[in-house]
């Protein structure tokens, strides 16, 4: 009768060893990845704040620029006024007015970084569409705005093709927070009347 001998290999642990590493590598990897998820909210709700104030600093100067060409405005373009600081116009209730103080806000010695909004400049006040109040929650239960929306309208003078009167739009706004503030200008020119350019 023959006798079969087994002889067993000493184990030396390394399978344990390479799954521990492997359990402590993947651990690693998934604490980062859920500390960056935070900062990555942050970055998404800065932009989505960012974008709300501008679209609410264009909304703004689209409106100013929409009531340059109202009758009420004509009346005002024919008597621009030096507007200093003073009471705030109300642009929902069909108010404004054109300045003869500046032509820009370098001019009016405040640069678009200076505190919003800006000291000793009256600007007129501009509810968003959307809000019943300036600084109340717009659509889809967004914040309140941390600042009016508002925008400066000043009288640069006769157009170059001397057809109109060319007038600089400043307007501002802010997201949630003063932190995000967008500024925005644009220049208008507005003509009386028609305008015979020499056709049939």
């Amino acid at each position: 009768m023959s006798t079969t001998h087994i002889v067993h290999a000493k184990q030396r642990g390394i399978a344990l060893v390479t799954s521990l590493l492997l359990l402590l590598i993947i651990t690693i990897l998934a604490l980062s990845m859920f500390r960056s998820l935070g900062s990555l909210e942050k970055i998404a709700g800065n932009l989505r704040e960012k974008d709300r104030a501008l679209h609410a600093a264009v909304s703004a100067q689209q409106f100013a620029e929409w009531w340059l060409t109202q009758p009420a405005a004509v009346a005002d373009a024919t008597a621009p006024v030096a507007c200093g600081a003073g009471a705030l116009l109300n642009a929902n209730n069909g108010e404004g007015q054109i300045c003869t103080t500046g032509s820009s806000l370098a001019i009016l010695g405040i640069s678009t970084t200076a505190v919003i909004p800006w000291p000793g400049v009256a600007y007129v006040q501009y509810s968003p569409p959307g809000s019943a109040t300036p600084l109340q929650a717009g659509l889809n239960n967004d914040p309140p705005y941390a600042l009016t929306p508002g925008f400066y309208i000043s009288d640069l003078g006769p157009a170059a093709d001397a057809q109109g009167e060319v007038y600089q739009i400043d307007a501002f706004s802010s997201g949630a927070t003063v932190n995000t503030i967008a500024v925005v200008e644009s220049t208008y020119e507005v003509q009386q009347g028609v305008v015979n350019r020499g056709g049939l």
